[in-house]
């Protein structure tokens, strides 16, 4: 089955409505057991199956049965072998003109056109051209590759971990998000997937940002809308021109993405041929280099590099027509244009000389360039090993034509520059619905173009190192060489064909981050898992997402009003970083967990990889910059936690789902050794709930009751019986498990349901008591409600399953809470203002009692209310001396209550306990005896109650006058033992009446009721207003003959009082003095 679902959901998910093959039966939802609809695998359970052809051969006539559910094995064949997968992506969009026609085009993309390339041109962009250089002269050939590697291979071992994943069945259209979501669960898709269309969206800021700097500072400077006033504010102005120009090209991107993708995409080779061209133009460059190197002069001021844009000649003096001349770099340091005017100090002191920018790959300047230079922000480029004499320092250095450095530079800040020039590996798998192969392709692809690009990366830097002068590479924006590009300097034919080719290289990918993100926020919406966001799953009629390109593009605009590239660079990383962390941790918890479904194609990983990428990865993240990983960390556990919260229950078979499901298991196995601690005792409740024949629960007040006591701790069992057997019983056990876990929702009770179908109710309680949790997770404490219709005998959960259940409670060693009247009880919404929570302490079973108030308190319906303890002094005690001691005992168990000693004087039993006790023993008497037809019942019956009305009566009688039918006795009857019985029956039930009304009760009935009115005056007395009563349970007879004078007894000793718990412990503490 797992491996059908693989095949075919996707379409459901991906694309909200259910895009299907002609040959795909249609009927493709099918509903989990537990009302989850699911996506199915639609060739189970398929309502369109040929009948016909199903029985023709009668070979297979063994499984006629199954063959209604499940398909014969070729005719599944037969489907699977007809299955395409549907394109997706930008080409379904540009074939929606034919969408009329019913036929599924066959994508026909293979590894190089559809992985291999879109990876090159993702990987490749804008920090080559932009800051590679700055970046090797700033930390050296050693550390810059060093940082490159490190990169690279954090790109490799994801490549290795998500090949693993993407063979791992059909990868439909949905990438990388929909890899993660399928192997990880809905939460980390989620979370992984927002944090990819976040680095995304990112990255089309920084790609439009790169545009407007290769447009501002090399195409045309005199563009720029903002010109500096004042020296030292050239940076401040170029970010303004930024944020000027950037929302003006998003805007107008927005509007080519929206009007058509189709010419997006068919600009996308053209921009690639940019990228390539450019790369062969730096190769040959460097070629060029060793023979004849191009002339791009430096001036320097001792050792100190001088802009070249604001002066012409590197002289201080010219000589022309016998006289000398200063030149325009005079004026610029001195007050006149006269020799003899005043200088700065510097300037005086050191010569000015000119050396070359580039001097080839034979020159040996690789040796100068193999160390770092780090600078603090706003000094001055220096060449290392060139003489210079330091000056006074003039305060005006600002204003003089220095090449600054704008930004202070060091390790880990070029890590973060660098690395989202690596990204883009998951180029090939986001466009697995348009490949012929993609179990082949995408990892062949994505490999190739990983290392492809990892060998231009690290040759370059050595290339850049060896060929150019390190002023020149520290020097970001090209001032020395005549606001040159420095890489431009170095390609062949011209350093135009460079800044052509990156200026349309940065608008591609600026255009194609606009077009995929989009996409991947519509896949996320239309999954359903983060409902805040489902907006964002509509578009125009032909799916295109127009919300979700509304939102991409605001998003962008924070890139671009941040405005400098070196800024934005560090936030689209850490969302990268924390996508391929969750690749890496896709791929090593399924590795690890040995999941039956876990059969990748591609065999060459190994979890040892995926853990060192997902290591490397997350220490990338700190190295980058330890804040903006702290922050992205916090968004991905904030979208977690929501999704969790509030998301769609999706069941897509997930690792962390098995991850969970280990963890479980392990901590099933520790817990099993021995009873816990006292101090870790807690009620794990089993809860049995009556329901009606309509499988709904009988008193739902019963689970808020439950939930205000657990506050979602510990364990709680729901359990109830169904009569019968189970397979005339399976549908309606599903119906009242549904419903069963349905009330659970809505009362927010955590726990577990078990519905048990037995032949007889009372098997079946006893069967849950015995059975219910598993290993150390069983319940220790059984919650049930009163049977308020105890004397009808009518009621199948009568008083003697009530009784056994105290029994068998008992038997077990665990508690029993027994709630009366359970429909007086508050629901979660209520809240008691004021009020007592009383406890009756009677008997010392294990301090239960005094736990329950307290638990319950924690609850917000209960946390108003006061706890009071009372407790019974008998003739011979001292109440003193016991308040003292109760006093004292609750102090130590640090519980804040009330404490009363209530004195119960032996006074002599009074008649009305005489006649309670009577009419009992009447009552079961005369049950006992009848053995009459039901209209003589009923006058006999009615006998009874005449004489009783004459009689002082209590409220109980009447309610007990409903008199019941004993088990009717079968016999084979002949004609005249028929007429003996008659006579036989009448004689006896005559005598047997006068015997009851002549009886004398039985004394020690007579005193347990004594001890029950007696208890139930002083109770009614102290708690008759209190919010809720808990009282020690007196366990049941120890012959079963007085079981229902034992309910009578139960029922005097709590008449009157609204709420109560009848409360017997397991007789081992619960509940201890020490810490």
């Amino acid at each position: 089955d797992s491996l059908s679902v693989c095949v075919v959901s996707v379409h459901t998910q991906l694309d909200g409505k259910l895009q299907q093959n002609s040959s795909l039966p249609a009927q493709c939802y099918s509903t989990h057991f537990y009302g989850i609809s699911r996506e199915s695998s639609p060739f189970i359970n398929s309502a369109e199956m040929d009948r016909g052809n199903m029985y023709e051969g009668k070979n297979m006539a063994l499984f006629e049965e199954e063959m209604d559910s499940n398909p014969m094995v070729s005719s599944l064949l037969n489907k699977l072998a007809n299955y395409t997968n549907v394109t997706q992506g930008v080409v379904e969009h540009e074939a929606d003109e034919d969408s009329k026609r019913k036929e599924v085009k066959v994508p026909r993309m293979g590894t190089f056109i559809g992985v291999y390339l879109p990876c090159l041109q993702n990987i490749l962009g804008v920090i080559l051209f932009l800051r590679l250089t700055w970046i090797v002269g700033t930390a050296g050939v050693l550390e810059s590759f060093i940082i490159v590697f490190m990169c690279c291979a954090c790109t490799m071992l994801t490549a290795i971990s998500m090949s693993a994943i993407a063979t791992n069945g059909v990868v439909p259209a949905g990438g990388s998000y929909y890899m993660i979501s399928r192997s990880l669960g809905p939460e980390f898709g989620g979370a992984v997937g927002l944090c990819f269309y976040l680095g995304t969206t990112f990255a089309g800021a920084m790609y439009i940002l790169g545009t407007i700097e290769i447009l501002l500072t090399y195409i045309s400077p005199s563009a720029a809308i903002f010109k500096a006033e004042e020296v030292g504010e050239e940076t401040e102005a170029m970010l303004n021109n930024m944020r000027v120009y950037g929302t003006c090209i998003i805007v107008l991107m927005a509007i080519v993405v929206f009007v058509g993708v189709k010419y997006v995409n068919k600009l996308a080779l053209v921009f690639l041929a940019c990228v390539i061209l450019s790369i062969i133009a730096i190769y040959a460059g460097v070629i060029k280099t060793a023979i004849d190197p191009p002339d791009f002069p430096i001036c320097l001021l001792g050792n100190r590099t001088l802009s070249k844009r604001s002066f012409d000649v590197c002289a201080k003096f010219t000589e022309g027509n016998n006289e000398t001349k200063t030149t325009n770099l005079w004026l610029l340091f001195c007050n006149s244009s006269s020799p003899t005017a005043m200088c700065d100090d510097y300037f005086s002191l050191n010569n000015v000389t000119e050396i070359q920018g580039i001097p080839g790959i034979l020159s040996g300047v690789l040796i100068d360039n193999l160390w770092s230079t780090y600078s603090e922000k706003g000094s001055i480029v220096e060449k290392k090993n060139q003489p210079s004499v330091s000056g006074s320092e003039d305060l005006k250095i600002g204003g003089r034509p220095y090449v600054f450095t704008d930004i202070m530079t060091y390790f880990t800040v070029l890590v973060g520059i660098y690395f989202p020039s690596v990204t883009g590996i998951m180029a090939g798998s986001n466009r697995s619905g348009d490949l012929k192969d993609a179990q082949k392709s995408i990892p062949t692809g994505t490999i190739l173009a990983i290392s492809t690009t990892s060998f231009i990366y690290l040759s370059c830097i050595v290339l850049f190192g060896a060929c150019i002068e390190g002023v020149v590479l520290r020097d970001k924006f090209g001032e020395a060489v005549n606001g040159n590009l420095v890489v431009g300097t170095l390609a062949w034919p011209s350093p135009w064909v460079i800044v052509i080719g990156s200026f349309f290289s940065t608008c591609g990918a600026g255009l194609q981050s606009l077009t995929g993100a989009p996409r991947l926020l519509q896949a996320i919406a239309r999954d359903g898992i983060v409902p805040f966001i489902q907006v964002f799953g509509h578009g125009k009629a032909n799916g295109e997402p127009t919300w979700a390109l509304l939102l991409t593009a605001a998003i962008c605009e924070i890139g671009i009003l941040i405005a400098s590239l070196d800024n934005v660079a560090p936030i689209l990383s850490m969302f990268f970083l924390m996508c391929y962390m969750f690749v890496n941790l896709a791929c090593a918890v399924q590795t690890l967990l040995r999941t039956p479904n876990w059969r990748p194609r591609f065999k060459y990983y190994h979890w040892t990889l995926s853990f060192l990428g997902m290591s490397l990865c997350l220490a990338l993240m700190f190295i980058c910059s330890w804040y903006y990983a702290l922050i992205a960390m916090l968004i991905a556990g904030c979208i977690y936690k929501y999704i969790e919260y509030r998301g769609a229950e999706k069941e897509w078979g997930d690792g962390i789902r098995g991850l969970s499901l280990n963890a479980a298991r392990y901590a099933l196995l520790r817990v099993e050794d021995g009873p816990p601690h006292t101090k870790n005792w807690r009620p794990q409740l089993l809860v049995l709930l009556n329901l009606d024949c309509e499988q709904l629960v009988k008193h739902p007040r019963l689970l808020s009751f439950t939930s205000q006591l657990k506050a979602g701790k510990g364990l709680t069992i729901v359990g109830s019986v169904l009569q019968g057997t189970y397979l005339d019983k399976c549908v309606e056990t599903q119906k009242a498990e549904e419903n069963v876990k349905a009330l659970m929702g809505v009362e927010k009770t955590k726990g577990f349901c078990q519905i048990v179908v037995s032949p007889s109710f009372r098997d079946g309680i006893s069967h849950l008591i015995q059975s219910a949790g598993l290993g150390g997770m069983k319940h220790n404490t059984v919650l049930m409600a009163w049977p308020q219709s105890w004397k009808q005998t009518e009621n199948h959960f009568s008083w003697k399953n009530f009784v056994d259940t105290v029994r068998e409670t008992t038997a077990a060693q665990q508690a029993l809470l027994v709630a009366k009247n359970i429909d007086l009880f508050p629901t979660n919404q209520e809240r008691f203002t004021e009020g007592n929570i009383d406890v009756w302490w009677i008997v010392h079973d294990g301090g239960m009692l005094m736990l329950l108030p307290f638990l319950l308190r924690q609850h917000k319906v209960w946390r108003k209310c006061k706890m009071r303890i009372f407790t019974v002094a008998q003739m011979d005690d001292n109440s003193i001396q016991m308040k003292k001691d109760l006093q004292m005992f609750l102090y130590h168990l640090r519980l804040n209550a009330e404490v009363e000693v209530v004195e119960m004087h032996n006074s002599d039993i009074s008649a009305y306990t005489y006649e309670r006790t009577l009419m009992m023993e009447q009552r079961s008497q005369m049950l006992k005896q009848m053995q009459l037809s039901k209209n003589e019942r009923e006058r006999e019956a009615q006998l009874i109650h005449d004489r009783n009305t004459a009689s002082r009566s209590a409220p109980a009688v009447k309610a007990s006058v409903a008199a019941a039918m004993p088990e009717k006795v079968q016999m084979t009857w002949t004609k005249e033992k028929f007429v003996a019985e008659k006579h036989k029956n009448k004689d006896t039930s005559v005598s047997g009446f006068k015997d009851i009304f002549n009886m004398k009760p039985n004394q020690s009935n007579v005193r347990r009721m004594h001890t029950a009115v007696k208890l139930n005056g002083v109770v009614l007395n102290k708690s008759q207003h209190a919010q809720l009563v808990l009282l020690n349970m007196p366990g049941p007879p120890k012959n079963r003959k007085g079981d229902e004078n034992y309910m009578e007894f139960l029922e005097v000793l709590t008449e009157g009082l609204d709420r109560v718990l009848l409360v017997r412990g397991s007789g081992r503490e619960v509940i201890t003095i020490y810490s």
